[in-house]
């Protein structure tokens, strides 16, 4: 399975190592990531992969709030799939 995931909030030490620990203790792969800030604002967007037979969506989506939550940035994530449908509206 493929999702994007994205992360926006005030810039602060360490939030790529975060996203990034969090996505490997779920055994979900980066394959693609660009990251910028603008202003004080740091913006990321990724696209991670794993075996949804392994874990589940819902798994990875739930950690990722988890993960918002304790850092106070806004982090989603969405299926491929549906990310690329919106973006053909």
């Amino acid at each position: 399975m493929k999702a994007i995931i994205t992360v926006i909030g005030h810039d602060q030490v360490g939030i790529v190592a975060k996203v990034s620990a969090k996505l490997a203790s779920l055994n979900v792969n980066i394959n693609d990531i660009s990251q910028t800030l603008m202003q004080e604002y740091f913006t990321m967007m990724l696209v991670g992969e794993w075996d949804d037979k392994k874990i589940s969506f819902d798994t990875v989506k739930k950690a990722i709030a988890d993960l918002s939550k304790e850092t106070g940035l806004d982090i989603r994530i969405q299926r491929e799939e549906l990310f690329d449908a919106i973006q053909k509206l």
